[in-house]
């Protein structure tokens, strides 16, 4: 947990990831236009991501501050739940509705829940149920209860079919700025004696690139990044 934890207010979009640099990865493009058209973001992130085989906890942290700073969060918090361990416990989904509660956010973001990590999956499935169960007044009755208006779920490793596209074309480069503050992840390192490499560090940048790119294709935008919406979208007018 970082100094921004403390953070008191309340916030326009919550996002969870199950690890550092989830999110920054689906929708930190989103998140920059968010809070650049003043709205306050906030990130909640399950785990340390401490079964990582490159980089420790600490050189995660130092990660996820610098990229939070990039893309201008709010409050960015750590629940400290295992690493692939996520399992939807009890205790797992009352932590993310105290996180629902004490923030009141319009919007909650999570992980897509057909992905190839099972801890994004988990992530998806606990966010729906935390959203559900944070409205409920006798669920956890001495934390006053909230609904969401949205929940909104963002792809991280697998391309789906969107039914919500953001043109994040502006943005775009503030998104990737931000996914490269995490080094330990991205950035090959030969000489480092603790260093393996995974599918994160042959290319996956740009196949963040390429996949926004093909989001963003059938609108022309250069970048756009895709979401699913957890129930009808409600317009005004068309």
């Amino acid at each position: 947990m970082n100094a921004n934890a403390l953070y008191e207010g309340e916030l326009d979009l919550l996002v969870f990831a199950a690890h550092p640099d989830d999110a920054e990865i689906g929708m930190g493009g989103a998140i920059v236009k968010a809070v650049r058209s003043g709205q306050k973001v906030g990130l909640i992130d399950l785990t340390y991501a401490e079964m990582s085989s490159n980089g420790d906890v600490r050189t995660r942290q130092r990660e996820a501050a610098a990229a939070s700073a990039i893309l201008g969060l709010t409050v960015r918090d750590n629940l400290g739940l295992p690493d692939r361990g996520l399992n939807g416990a009890p205790e797992q989904i009352a932590a993310m509705v105290s996180a629902i509660r004490r923030y009141r956010p319009r919007a909650v973001f999570a992980p897509y829940t057909v992905d190839r990590h099972p801890d994004h999956i988990a992530c998806g499935r606990m966010a729906e149920e935390a959203v559900f169960n944070a409205k409920l007044r006798r669920y956890r009755p001495e934390e006053p209860a909230w609904t969401p208006n949205m929940l909104y779920f963002y792809f991280i490793n697998d391309v789906h079919t969107p039914q919500l596209l953001m043109d994040v074309s502006d943005v775009h480069e503030r998104k990737m700025e931000a996914l490269r503050a995490y080094r330990s992840q991205f950035t090959p390192a030969d000489d480092a004696a603790d260093w393996v490499q995974t599918p994160l560090t042959q290319g996956y940048l740009d196949n963040v690139v390429a996949r926004d790119r093909l989001f963003g294709q059938p609108k022309r935008f250069a970048y756009a990044e895709g979401f699913i919406p957890r129930g009808p979208l409600a317009i005004e007018r068309f």
